[in-house]
């Protein structure tokens, strides 16, 4: 009997840094470098200056950075069997627009 192996394709994930958008759209606009740095750079800073302040961020098409409340809870230290109060807090959090997910999911392959 011969045994039929089972072909399995790895996907390995790319990580692109703010570098890499950077020389992407430089590229794809014909600007300069530091002009995209300095615009890309002011995006995140207003971004986060928004989120700061209360104010959410809604990007049509792409998604929305929103500000989610952890409520107080209680938590352990497991090293030396103590319970500690973790007091309630806001983190901020993404939430990508419908067409964004569907986008990925059509477009993208499944990592194994």
């Amino acid at each position: 009997m011969q045994t039929q192996k089972k072909k399995i394709k790895i996907l390995i994930r790319k990580k692109m840094t703010k570098a890499d958008i950077v020389a992407k759209i430089s590229e794809k606009l014909g600007l300069e470098k530091s002009d995209v740095q300095a615009t890309v750079e002011t995006f995140m800073e207003e971004v986060k200056n928004s989120l700061e302040t209360g104010d959410n961020v809604y990007l049509r098409g792409f998604g929305s950075f929103i500000i989610k409340t952890r409520a107080e809870k209680t938590g352990r230290n497991i090293s030396k069997n103590t319970t500690i109060k973790i007091p309630a807090h806001n983190i901020p959090a993404f939430k990508p627009a419908k067409v964004f997910v569907e986008s990925v999911k059509t477009k993208t392959e499944i990592a194994v």
